[in-house]
């Protein structure tokens, strides 16, 4: 288990859809995670995919497993319970969109608004293959949309409607103190 290196914006892997897991609770599996795991937080991302660091499975994982523990990143935002989901499916609850900031580790010292689903309900498996379903909304709908894109070789600049929006962290946020890659 290690801190991998994360793949950037114009690896070709990024832009591929990622294979079904298909075998659940093996040692490669918990190996994957737990580099998953060590990469985002080293990096203090908000969650993080299998294709960021390489590799074409549907993995994402996200929040933080203390949620008193704001993500310097996105100091504002609420806390995400931490969440190991695998092949998942997302379904919004309304037509209602919500537009926010987002960065990527995979689009370092960048930041976007990006419009997305306001309530969500999202089903998959943890890493024992366990079911896992959940309502959400706020900060948590943004986060699971974000990274479950990943798996569908989508990255938060393509779904961008206004470029005006979309820069550099340190430009947009001067003066503030909002940590980036």
């Amino acid at each position: 288990m290690s801190v991998k290196k994360v793949l950037r914006m114009g690896e070709p892997l990024l832009l591929q859809k990622a294979a079904p897991i298909t075998l659940f609770d093996t040692l490669e599996l918990h190996q994957l995670i737990q580099d998953m795991e060590d990469t985002m937080l080293a990096m203090s991302g908000a969650g993080i995919a299998a294709p960021q660091i390489g590799v074409s499975l549907q993995v994402v994982i996200f929040g933080q497993k203390e949620l008193k523990n704001h993500n310097p990143r996105y100091p504002d935002a609420d806390s995400v319970p931490y969440t190991v989901l695998l092949n998942p499916e997302l379904t919004p609850l309304s037509d209602e969109l919500e537009e926010g900031w987002e960065g990527c580790l995979s689009v370092p010292g960048m930041r976007g608004i990006v419009p997305r689903y306001a309530r969500m309900k999202y089903k998959g498996y943890d890493q024992y293959g366990n079911a896992i379903e959940r309502l959400v909304s706020g900060f948590h709908a943004r986060v699971v949309q974000h990274e479950c894109d990943h798996l569908n070789g989508v990255l938060y600049p393509m779904r961008i409607t206004d470029l005006r929006n979309f820069g550099f962290t340190d430009v947009i946020f001067a003066g503030q103190d909002i940590q980036d890659d």
